[in-house]
């Protein structure tokens, strides 16, 4: 699954939950749910940041009320979910027996592990 946006604010390491959009020509800062994408000129904000925003004398602040909730996963984390749970449950290809007889470890990559995108296919044994 694709890493959550986090909180524009310099430093700030906590999930966004609410988008601010400046409308310079009402001079107006609006809080409101996070929105689905990113969008230019735009700026995702955490819980915190978003309810204790000000806006500069002369400005109004146009305020979500309610609760800011994290967004659903997208199709896109749930197709990557389900490609990864389905990979791994894949049955490993049969190996050819080792011609080498010297006795010497063989250092096999484990077909169990792996990786898909950003998501790793952990075996059950660990």
């Amino acid at each position: 699954m694709r890493s959550p946006r986090r909180c524009s604010r310099n430093g700030c390491p906590r999930q966004a939950v609410a988008t601010l959009t400046y409308v310079y020509n009402e001079s107006t800062a609006v809080v409101g749910p996070l929105a689905a994408f990113a969008e230019p000129h735009t700026y995702d904000l955490c819980e915190p940041h978003a309810r204790s925003l000000t806006a500069p004398r002369g400005w109004n602040v146009v305020r979500h009320e309610g609760e800011f909730e994290p967004p659903p996963p997208s199709a896109d984390d749930l197709v990557a979910l389900a490609e990864a749970v389905r990979e791994a449950a894949r049955p490993a290809p049969p190996r050819p027996p080792s011609d080498d007889q010297s006795g010497a470890p063989q250092h096999h990559h484990n077909p169990q592990t792996g990786r898909r995108g950003h998501l790793r296919v952990i075996p059950p044994n660990h």
